[in-house]
């Protein structure tokens, strides 16, 4: 019996590029396009905190103007032996004048914490996409894993059918078996290798799909593992609840610019000015002036607006969270589904061996028949399809149970 086990086994005598699955999850993250969104998301962040903190700065602004007036100020009366020039009806001024920002309760700070909060929401949305790919990612790499399962069988099959032809060849020579054994099986070979040409053509075309969306160089000799790795029992932290919590804390950072919004700001003013006229404006030239002092600036009443839109931050977090038990929800529902399918593909493991210990005896016996006539190659040939069937059915469940591992730890977060 270990004979004929032994030919099942593909031996390879050349090195080959080994792809793994926890490989492909790697590199999909760094290679597809939207990764490079992280850092051009974090240095847009960056730019716009910076220039919300500028509100904190000294603002200087050049200002000039020329009028010409229908009418211009006059005095109501006249007093005797006083000349008083009337204003010119255009006039001209330019200005230099400077703010500085004293105290505005804490508003520029609370824009720029706001300003950062929606920088990791849309650096979290890229890790949701990107996580969200290892379902597509695990698709693909087990399709070509099972191919190439499937095309080491045949092969390991078609080498079992040459020896076979060889063995068959030396009855024909002595008369023991008819020509056509040998043809039945030469047959066989052939279809053999039509198959294989199929799958490996199939295995190609889900190689280049993986290869587009990892960026990793696979080639058709690419010897795709099996994960090892089992259904972890600490549940990881899927990117989507991390996701809820930063829109969560992104509302609260947006209540608490509209409070700061509502506190009084004192800013601080100088005004440099040159014009005709000047602060005098009873003085008929052109003058230099000057002018500083501080200003006040409060909304003390805003007909309610900023209890409403504190309402509406309210709701809008209350939908987050109904977001976040709904995935749940459906988490919990699709781990319990996995488990079940992880259940069952184990079952069908523990029977598959049973079937294929029992082919591999019916095999045995098949050939010595063959030999000594009592068959014919046709129903031998029936015999090692069967066992082959028997032992494809068990790759498939083996790739099966390992897809099935693998997409319960990506529903999970491991």
């Amino acid at each position: 019996m270990k004979r004929y086990l032994l030919l099942l086994v593909p031996f390879f005598t050349l090195a080959q590029e080994k792809v793994s699955l926890r490989n492909c999850y790697d590199e999909v993250e760094k290679n597809y396009p939207v990764a490079s969104q992280y850092e051009l998301l974090a240095e847009k962040g960056e730019l716009e905190t910076s220039s919300i903190n500028k509100a904190k700065l000294p603002k200087l602004d050049v200002n000039a103007q020329a009028t010409y007036q229908s009418d211009v100020t006059k005095m109501p009366i006249s007093l005797p032996g006083v000349t008083v020039d009337p204003l010119n009806k255009d006039q001209y001024k330019a200005t230099l004048d400077a703010y500085q920002l004293l105290y505005n309760g804490g508003f520029v700070k609370a824009n720029a914490n706001l300003k950062q909060a929606q920088t990791k929401v849309a650096q979290q949305q890229v890790a949701v996409t990107l996580y969200q790919l290892k379902a597509k990612v695990n698709q693909l790499y087990f399709t070509v894993l099972l191919l190439q399962e499937r095309v080491l069988l045949l092969q390991a099959k078609k080498e079992w059918l040459q020896k076979r032809i060889e063995e068959v060849k030396v009855g024909v020579k002595h008369g023991a078996l008819l020509p056509s054994s040998e043809q039945v099986l030469q047959a066989e070979v052939l279809k053999i290798n039509q198959q294989i040409i199929e799958l490996n053509a199939d295995k190609q075309k889900n190689i280049e799909t993986l290869k587009l969306l990892t960026g990793i160089s696979i080639s058709t000799d690419s010897q795709f593992e099996i994960p090892t790795e089992s259904t972890q029992s600490v549940e990881g932290i899927r990117p989507e609840i991390t996701l809820f919590n930063l829109q969560s804390e992104q509302l609260d950072f947006t209540k608490k610019v509209i409070t700061k919004s509502r506190f009084p700001k004192i800013s601080a003013f100088a005004q440099l000015g040159y014009g005709n006229p000047g602060l005098n404006m009873l003085k008929n030239s052109f003058e230099t002036f000057y002018m500083t002092g501080l200003k006040l600036n409060w909304n003390v009443f805003d007909w309610n607006k900023t209890k409403t839109d504190k309402k509406v931050l309210d709701i809008a977090k209350n939908i987050v969270s109904t977001e976040q038990e709904t995935f749940e929800l459906n988490q919990k529902s699709q781990l319990q589904e996995t488990e079940k399918e992880i259940q069952k593909a184990e079952a069908l493991l523990q029977s598959d061996e049973e079937i294929i210990d029992l082919r591999t005896e019916i095999a045995q016996a098949s050939e010595a028949q063959m030999k000594h006539g009592v068959i014919t190659t046709a129903d031998y040939l029936v015999e090692v399809t069967n066992l082959f069937d028997a032992k494809n059915t068990k790759k498939i469940h083996e790739v099966q149970l390992a897809l099935t591992k693998a997409n319960y730890n990506v529903i999970k977060g491991n």
